[in-house]
């Protein structure tokens, strides 16, 4: 291969969109809300332990974006990197979710000073072809709107569609998934309605190249674990990965999904659904809680968070 023919290989493709519908930037959902109670839903009713189904995808879908994709394979942080350690990054990922949806303020600086430490680290080089930084906050703002996007999609499709009401009030508290770091509550939109803006105008940016597609195929494919661990479930991470995404996404990913493929996947969680619905809350919700109470007891004993 020539130089410049690799040069175009690591090129992001930009999208040909200028203007996205919900029908590419989000996923069907088919099912009417059947909500356990009467009461407003909140975020926190999607700290179930189901959402990590949608784990893979949602960090297929926040590495879209160039800014992050190269980012994160190319992290200078060997101790938080995915590919060599899988499962702490898992715990510290999940953590931060706990945090920022459960935590007090103190918590959450306490969170965001050590993963500053980190942050300091990830930026591009002098002349390099796709810029980032990890304090670029419009790249938060966009992690953290997948991070919500993950949430919702978990919570629909185990509750089913919400209506408009309904959404507001599940957004509403939605906000600290970014301003746990450096996004703003200025920069998060304000509304459920001005949300779905913002999301449609940041997903015409996404573009993959063959250089993050091939991390992301080495991460749907389970390279980073064991043989005997990746054999049983790999199969299943790809399927529930590709169920996950939206349509652009998948299209910037080259993978295949038929409708088949979707009704399969919406017969998945309707079994789900009921399933769940016998499974005491404090179980299905009791690992988030276990993860609270773990970062409480490194802050009091001043151990390292991430």
């Amino acid at each position: 291969m020539t130089s410049n023919a690799a040069s175009a290989a690591l090129r992001p493709t930009s999208l040909d969109h200028t203007e996205l519908t919900k029908e590419q930037t989000r996923i069907h959902i088919n099912s009417a809300h059947r909500p356990f109670t009467k009461r407003p839903v909140e975020l926190t009713d999607a700290l179930d332990f189901w959402s990590f189904a949608g784990a893979a995808a949602n960090v297929a879908m926040q590495m879209s974006r160039p800014g992050v994709g190269y980012g994160v394979a190319q992290s200078r942080v060997e101790s938080g990197a995915l590919m060599k350690h899988p499962w702490k990054r898992a715990r510290t990922t999940t953590q931060y979710l706990a945090v920022a949806i459960l935590g007090t303020e103190e918590e959450r600086r306490a969170y965001r000073e050590a993963v500053n430490v980190a942050h300091r680290q990830v930026h591009s080089e002098p002349g390099a072809a796709v810029k980032y930084n990890a304090f670029d906050r419009n790249l938060q703002l966009w992690v953290a709107a997948c991070l919500y996007i993950g949430f919702e999609d978990t919570y629909q499709l185990l509750q089913g569609r919400m209506n408009d009401e309904q959404a507001e009030a599940f957004y509403s508290s939605s906000s600290t998934l970014g301003t746990t770091l450096q996004v703003t509550e200025q920069m998060w939109p304000a509304t459920r309605a001005e949300f779905d803006r913002y999301w449609n105008d940041a997903c015409a940016q996404v573009a993959l190249d063959d250089y993050v597609r091939g991390y992301l195929d080495d991460l749907l494919n389970l390279r980073m674990i064991h043989w005997y661990l990746r054999l049983p479930f790999r199969n299943l991470l790809k399927f529930l990965t590709i169920g996950f995404l939206a349509p652009i996404f998948r299209e910037q990913l080259q993978v295949e999904w038929t409708p088949a493929d979707q009704r399969r996947f919406e017969h998945l969680f309707v079994f789900v659904a009921f399933v769940n619905r016998f499974i005491p809350r404090f179980l299905r919700h009791g690992g988030t809680y276990g993860l609270m109470a773990d970062i409480r007891r490194r802050i009091r004993k001043q151990k390292g968070l991430i």
